[in-house]
């Protein structure tokens, strides 16, 4: 039987980018408005909290310690033990309407992390071609540019075998699945990997589990529900489950069996405290499938 049990119920603003680190039996996640960065024990205790310079989109724990950030102002390494960040490169510093967004580490080590087009969310029609761009941040911190025209970047994930990339632009309700280059670390043979009758709210972040199979934190469209989607290879959904929240944001497989898919959610202005749970990080248990243990950036 599924149990979803509320471990941490702060409202966070955006609440995001959850890692779950194999070594220190620990969940890391971001609130990205509010400039931290979390950890907590499986259950919720030992909450732990480090302040970051800027917005901050996603992040992934290093090899060697400490972890890389895709923050408002650029690509950052940032050391646990000090709480400083330090600076690697800002790729879009002539574009103030972009941010970096979500972001995750390949088979080889390095990260893979998006932009936002924050002009995507004005009243005004939004531009024909979105300035958002997808970028690898390689081992040697050299970074390039593999995709452009993006709206939100979200979602970025791969198969077991490492040879299928899947990312999702939230802005045009799309999500993609692509052939994987590993050895340049390209994505190449873009195409549609869910229909979009099957998607009908805001795709968001996404991990794959160990047969394969693809979560997705659907964000409710309007005033639904928050649900999480399980899409087989083939695009089809296989499972629904449903949280009581409206904004789901992002989910990882973690715990010592690597089987509770962790979750979190970001906070809706206006609801009260006490009537709502948007912001908090969920754990839904009793799945009966195991994720996969997320790479460290090599760099």
């Amino acid at each position: 039987m599924i149990e979803i049990e509320v471990i941490v119920t702060r409202k966070h603003s955006l609440g995001e980018g959850p890692i779950w680190d194999v070594n220190e039996q620990r969940l890391y996640w971001v609130d990205g408005l509010e400039k931290e960065i979390w950890r907590c024990a499986p259950d919720g205790s030992d909450l732990q909290r480090w302040q970051v310079p800027s917005v901050i989109g996603s992040m992934a724990l290093r090899r060697g310690g400490g972890a890389v950030l895709a923050l408002d102002s650029g690509f950052h390494l940032f050391d646990f033990e000090t709480g400083a960040a330090h600076p690697i490169c800002d790729p879009e510093p002539e574009l103030p309407r972009t941010r970096l967004n979500d972001g995750k580490v390949d088979r080889r080590g390095r990260f893979i992390a998006g932009s936002l087009d924050m002009a995507v969310f004005d009243p005004e029609p939004p531009p024909s071609s979105p300035a958002g761009a997808l970028y690898r941040l390689d081992t040697d911190l050299s970074l390039t540019t593999i995709e452009r025209g993006i709206g939100v970047s979200n979602g970025p994930c791969w198969s077991p075998d490492g040879r299928l990339f899947y990312f999702t632009d939230s802005w045009a309700n799309r999500m993609w699945v692509y052939d994987w280059d590993e050895e340049s670390g390209t994505p190449l043979n873009k195409r549609a990997f869910a229909a979009q009758s099957d998607i009908n709210e805001i795709p968001d972040g996404a991990t794959v589990d160990r047969e394969g199979f693809l979560w997705n934190a659907m964000n409710a469209a309007g005033t639904g529900v928050g649900e999480i989607r399980r899409f087989a290879p083939d695009g089809t959904i296989d499972r629904r489950i449903e949280l009581p929240v409206l904004k789901l944001t992002s989910v990882m497989f973690g715990g010592p069996a690597l089987d509770t898919l962790f979750v979190t959610s970001m906070g809706v202005p206006g609801f009260p405290e006490d009537r709502s749970l948007d912001g908090a990080v969920f754990a839904i248990k009793g799945l009966g499938v195991q994720g996969i243990e997320e790479p460290r950036f090599d760099g």
